[in-house]
Parts: structure tokens; C-alpha cells; sequence
């Protein structure tokens, strides 16, 4: 964290509470349940899934609420801006990420939809097939954007799950335009393979305009720029972005700027339990990296080690110290 800013980091997204279940392939399919994939559903579906997950077990979760945390965990200092209702869930949502040390303020809303749950089924493959009634965090919009949180911010970080309304885009807009006038950095992940199909133009446009750090997964970046070429999809994000770090599972990452292109190898894992949280945890390692300006070697290795411990047991945030399993210390 540099003198200038109170905060490494402040996210946006979804706030979203999980419900993790093992299940096999024969649940997903009397379920109507796609596998791999994320699915909006409506309330009534939401609560019919949840009366047949088997031994759920319930955390706070959400994409760029998981990045927070671990960039917490990692010890930088860390805020979040996220819509909740005005209810028990929501009330555990907001405890749990102010207990990793994050600033959460967002009012929450009163007479509306329930704060929003994500029923992750996650089959001994340790593929997770997640169906997300979006509730109370998809409503978020300008007015609920901390402008002074985000002039405090070196990097704000933007959850792409959060853009089907269009005043989410907006206000990703806007929370853009705040950072880059206080001579701040923009990040934002794509998310997930049918955000990409669904908001193709916009995102272009959002990053070419609005974005100087761009995560996401081998399959999105193909997705984005609509090829099967992965060194053109490359070519053509190092032009639309200045940072980019792109996911490729078992074969590692690549991280690339305007001068440099390094390869990241995966780190070990013993046993792979569930892959939630892997690129939200990835993208915790790297964006602590770069708020602290290391190399982006050093940047990828974090984020890999970071992954690594998220998808060796159930559930989206890290359940030992990732400062000393990233060799950082004890404190920062």
C-alpha cells in the first residue's frame, strides 16, 4: 500500500452467500443442474434446490468478495462494495467479510428481494456446477458505490458476475472513471464463459476504456475475442489492456504487461476437493503482488500457491495462513 491510499484493494461485486454439497453426476442430471457452469435462477428454484442439497454446508462467498479475503489474508488492506438485504443472510455476510479485517459499509436493502445465495454442487471430479439466485446483489447501482473508498483505493477490483443489469454497468463505469481521476488502477475478471457470451461488446468496450488489469480464464479470453488461437487472443488482450493474467488450469497462468510475457507454473496440489475459488483466490495473489509492486514472477507464484490451497478442500476462501504458505512472513 503506498502513502497515498488507505486501501491495496476495494472490490464490487456480487455478495453472495454459498451453499456447497458433494453430489455426483446422476443428482446434476435429475436436477437439471449444467455442469461446470454458473446458472441464474429465480427464487422459487433457489429455494426447491436447497430443500434437496444434501449436507450443505453455508458460507459467505461471492467472486470478488473471495478475492477480497484473500488479499486480506495475505495481509494488504482491503474494502468492498456489494448490495445485501436487510436479513439474517445478509447479516452473516457482512460479519464474516469484516472478520477477514475488509471495510464493508453498503446499506443494505430494506423491503426487497433476499440477499443472494449460490447453491454450488461439487461432483468428485471436483468440478463445481453452481445455480445462483442473485436476489439483493443484483440490484446494486451507482448510488451504492463508496466514491471516497475507491479515491482510498490503489486497485479496484470489478466482479464481472455483477453485469447483467444495466446499472451495474454503469456504475462499474463510473467507479472507473472515480479511480482513474484520482490516479488509481482498474482491474476486473471476467467471471465466467457465459458472462463473456452475454456481454461480449461491453466488456470490450469496458476494458479498452475503463480497465488497466484484466483477469480471466483460458476459455473467456478465447470467448472474447471469438478465436480458437490462444496466441492471438494474447496478442489481442495485450493491446486492449496494459496488465492481463490469464488462468489455464493444470497448465498454469500467463501473466502479461506491455513488455514482458512470463509462463506460471500451477503449484502442487496433493488432491483436488473443489476448484470454487480458484481463480477468485488466484486473483487475490496476483492483485497483492501488484499492489505491492513485486515482480510478476513473484506476482503469478503467489496467486498460484493461493489457488492451490482454495481447491484442496470445499469452499471458496482459505483455510490456513496465506502469508506463510506464500513464504511472505507473518506480517506485512
Amino acid at each position: 500500500m503506498t502513502n497515498q491510499t488507505k486501501f491495496d484493494v476495494l472490490g464490487i461485486g456480487n455478495a453472495i452467500v454459498d451453499v456447497i454439497a458433494p453430489v455426483d453426476d446422476v443428482f446434476l442430471g435429475q436436477n437439471d443442474i449444467t455442469k461446470a457452469s454458473m446458472t441464474l435462477i429465480d427464487e422459487e428454484r433457489a429455494q426447491g434446490l436447497y430443500g434437496v442439497f444434501p449436507s450443505a454446508a453455508e458460507t459467505s462467498g461471492g467472486s470478488a468478495a473471495n478475492t477480497i479475503a484473500g488479499i486480506a489474508g495475505l495481509g494488504a488492506h482491503t474494502a468492498y462494495c456489494g448490495k445485501v438485504a436487510d436479513d439474517e443472510l445478509g447479516k452473516t455476510f457482512a460479519h464474516d467479510l469484516r472478520a477477514t479485517g475488509a471495510a464493508f459499509e453498503t446499506a443494505p436493502l430494506v423491503g426487497g428481494p433476499g440477499t443472494a445465495r449460490c447453491l454450488i454442487a461439487v461432483t468428485p471430479d471436483a468440478q463445481r456446477s453452481m445455480s445462483t439466485y442473485l436476489g439483493a446483489s443484483s440490484l446494486f447501482c451507482v448510488d451504492d458505490l463508496d466514491e471516497d473508498m475507491i479515491r482510498d483505493a490503489a486497485i479496484t477490483y470489478m466482479e464481472g458476475y455483477l453485469f447483467d443489469r444495466d446499472a451495474a454497468k454503469q456504475a462499474f463505469v463510473h467507479a472507473a472513471e472515480i479511480a482513474t481521476a484520482a490516479g488509481r488502477k482498474t482491474a476486473l475478471t471476467l467471471s465466467d464463459l457465459f458472462c463473456v457470451d452475454r456481454h461480449r461488446q461491453s466488456f470490450l468496450h469496458l476494458i479498452r476504456g475503463h480497465i488497466d488489469i484484466l483477469f480471466a480464464n483460458e476459455a473467456e479470453l478465447l470467448a472474447l475475442y471469438e478465436t480458437v488461437d490462444f496466441d492471438k487472443a494474447l496478442a489481442r488482450v495485450r493491446e486492449d489492456c496494459a496488465f492481463a493474467a490469464v488462468t489455464r488450469s493444470e497448465k498454469g497462468s500467463v501473466l502479461l504487461s506491455k513488455e514482458e510475457m512470463i509462463n506460471i507454473n500451477a503449484a502442487p496440489v496433493e488432491k483436488v476437493v473443489d476448484t470454487t475459488g480458484a481463480g477468485d483466490l488466484y486473483a487475490a495473489g496476483v492483485l497483492y503482488g501488484l499492489s505491492r509492486n513485486l515482480p510478476l514472477a513473484e506476482c503469478g507464484r503467489i496467486g498460484s500457491v493461493a489457488a492451490a490451497e482454495v481447491i484442496s478442500h470445499y469452499g471458496a476462501r482459505a483455510q490456513t495462513n496465506l502469508r506463510i504458505l506464500s513464504g511472505l512472513g507473518v506480517s506485512s
